[in-house]
């Protein structure tokens, strides 16, 4: 019955997330910086703050990216829902599950998918990039491609992370970031400071987005 029930949770949440995004329009700059990689076959890291995945999931829908999700309570809910929306799961996090995690996210790499993290989940604090995320990269040599956004109208989920959810007709603005490589030979003082300064990037991003910025190419429920 519980499996039951999150099969239905999963088909429930994706087509909710279609019909609300059918509304809004999403204006994106910086994709030179991923589609580079994606030519010759080379896969990403993707990082963004947890609370404002939704946006990205939709859009980066369907493209085969691995995704990591926490093994915390509502992770199953939200592997049903992304696999409904053509992503790929790995189950564990930065921190705790991280060994079960990396493993998965390593294989995932090597078959040559991009992978999708939040470095400040899963649990917080909100914003702050822990430098446990940075250790795949570390270990396959794949950039990490920063990803911040922002939205006009928005409702913010009462939780840890301030879970933002684009209001129906609303412009959302995505940026992607210059690509970070981690040295393989980083030691924990270098990843420390290499989490910090994407960090920074990313939150300064994330407050300068808005719909009077830059005119990227724009995708009306796309």
């Amino acid at each position: 019955m519980s499996d039951l029930k999150y099969e239905a949770a999963g088909l429930v949440g994706a087509r909710v997330l279609g019909a609300l995004f059918l509304t809004t329009t999403v204006r994106r700059s910086g994709v030179e910086h991923y589609e580079r990689f994606r030519s010759t076959d080379r896969p990403v890291v993707f990082v963004t703050w947890h609370g404002q995945l939704l946006p990205l999931v939709h859009v980066h829908r369907r493209q085969g990216i691995v995704v990591l999700v926490s093994e915390h309570g509502d992770g199953e809910y939200i592997t049903r829902v992304m696999e409904r929306l053509g992503f790929s799961t790995v189950r564990g996090s930065s921190t705790r599950g991280g060994t079960k995690g990396l493993r998965g996210l390593l294989r995932a790499a090597k078959a040559g998918h991009d992978l999708a993290l939040t470095p400040d989940g899963p649990r917080g604090p909100a914003g702050v990039f822990k430098p446990g995320a940075l250790a795949v990269a570390r270990l396959t040599g794949a950039p990490v491609i920063p990803i911040a956004m922002g939205a006009s109208s928005a409702w913010r989920v009462g939780s840890w992370d301030g879970f933002l959810v684009p209001k129906p007709g609303s412009r959302i603005s995505i940026e992607y970031l210059p690509p970070r490589f981690v040295p393989r030979d980083a030691a924990r003082g270098d990843l420390e400071r290499i989490a910090e300064e994407i960090g920074r990037a990313l939150n300064e991003c994330t407050a300068r987005l808005s719909p009077a910025g830059r005119e990227p190419s724009e995708e009306r429920g796309s």
